[in-house]
């Protein structure tokens, strides 16, 4: 019987965790625009060190905390940068194709003579 639960029991937990992260990402805006995104990324950057700061304490661990490093990166930049550079890439497929063959012809052709 518990041997028959226990991949159930696995497969329902896993499903909540995968489930629970997905809810927790719409509802913070991380699937919204890039201004969303943005907002987001700035309220966990205030949010984080004083929640770890709280928690060390808590648990009687005095640490340094390292500096948070800066980003240079600006979401609503690079938002579709991914999507672009792969239509971009195949849309030039074909004329890379036919120059690659059309040189390799022309090797061939030279190794002949």
């Amino acid at each position: 019987m518990a041997s028959k639960i226990l991949p159930v029991l696995k497969l329902t937990s896993k499903v909540a965790v995968a489930g629970g992260a997905l809810y927790v990402v719409y509802d913070s805006g991380l699937l919204g625009s890039s201004q969303q995104g943005t907002e987001v990324l700035g309220r966990a950057k205030t949010a984080i060190p004083p929640a770890i700061n709280e928690w060390m304490k808590y648990f009687g661990m005095e640490a340094q905390i390292p500096a948070l490093p800066t980003i240079e990166f600006s979401p609503r930049q690079a938002w579709n940068s991914g999507v672009r550079t792969t239509f971009s890439t195949l849309s030039e497929g074909p004329t890379k194709i036919c120059d690659y063959t059309s040189q390799g012809f022309q090797y061939l052709k030279d190794l002949a003579k």
